[in-house]
């Protein structure tokens, strides 16, 4: 995938700068000082609509070429955080790895799909060590929206509007991955980041060498059959790849992530009621504690039936 051009990468680093909540900047700030960070993205609901609420989602970038054999490591933290209505705990689900990693996956290089999928949307880069990490991260979601873009033209109609080239695009990554989303999930993306997608397609597709020609707010992309061709065959790796990448990760996940209980403890009181006590076994086996668990949760949910 073809470098991305001054006017992409003018509008990417427009749009990671971003400004967020105090709150959310010093909890990447701590994120990264431990971790020894490059760089820190925020990403998800939370960025768009501004709660405190929830999770919020960071991906710490990481000095250094050696990887994982299977990345990204994903990890829960909590953080106090006082405000006008008291104190509140701050709670992050953190996904870790290389800087060089990103980038490369970033641009295509990689078999797999989520990185240049995922920050084809809003992210914001809310802590960097340098201008030289800023500026690499600036390039990375550059080249993911080139990538995203490429696909997106061979995925779509001849001829469109950018919309229906997004809609392409995200149907097929959602199908690729191991992940259950309800139909029409990718109406949702675009209709709530409407602003964030109006204007791209055009300067990704120019960038990733497939300028399109434009009438009104119709594209399309000049991209000849052979092109196409090479595109669909680089695709059809990665979606062949995508499920089994997908359930290695979540397998790996499962005995390696860090904080997993206390993430578990808190989803299951904030859907359920029922608190669950995150105890130093729990904590330490959490696959071990599980069935207990889940049998408190049935006795909870049968109490709340009368039954």
């Amino acid at each position: 995938m073809s470098a991305a051009s001054d006017p992409l990468r003018e509008r990417i680093a427009a749009r990671l700068a971003v400004p967020v909540d105090p709150a959310v900047a010093a909890f990447a700030a701590a994120l990264a000082e431990a971790a020894g960070a490059r760089a820190v993205l925020f990403y998800g609901s939370n960025l768009r609509t501004g709660s405190l609420e929830g999770v919020l989602d960071f991906y710490i970038l990481l000095p250094g070429t050696e990887e994982a054999a299977i990345w990204p490591t994903v990890s829960y933290h909590e953080r106090p955080h006082a405000n006008e209505q008291g104190e509140l705990t701050l709670r992050a689900k953190v996904a870790t790895m290389r800087l060089a990693t990103f980038a490369s996956a970033a641009s295509g290089e990689l078999t797999d799909t989520t990185i240049w999928a995922r920050f084809v949307q809003p992210s914001a880069l809310v802590w960097t060590g340098d201008d030289a990490a800023t500026g690499e991260v600036v390039g990375a979601i550059a080249a993911a929206a080139t990538t995203a873009a490429r696909l997106a033209a061979a995925l779509g109609p001849e001829s469109g509007t950018a919309e229906d080239y997004w809609r392409a695009l995200f149907r097929a990554t959602y199908q690729a991955e191991f992940r259950v989303e309800k139909s029409g999930r990718e109406n949702d993306i675009l209709s709530v980041n409407a602003a964030h997608f109006a204007g791209l397609l055009p300067l990704a597709l120019e960038a990733g060498g497939i300028p399109p020609r434009q009438e009104g707010e119709r594209l399309s992309p000049d991209l000849p059959h052979w092109q196409r061709g090479v595109i669909l065959k680089w695709w059809a790796k990665r979606r062949r790849m995508g499920k089994p990448l997908n359930l290695v990760r979540l397998v790996k996940a499962s005995t390696t992530f860090e904080g997993a209980a206390r993430y578990a403890a808190w989803k299951i009181e904030r859907h359920t009621g029922m608190p669950v006590a995150v105890t130093p076994f729990r904590e330490r086996f959490p696959l071990l504690a599980a069935p207990q668990v889940l049998w408190d949760l049935w006795r909870h949910r049968r109490r709340q039936r009368g039954g």
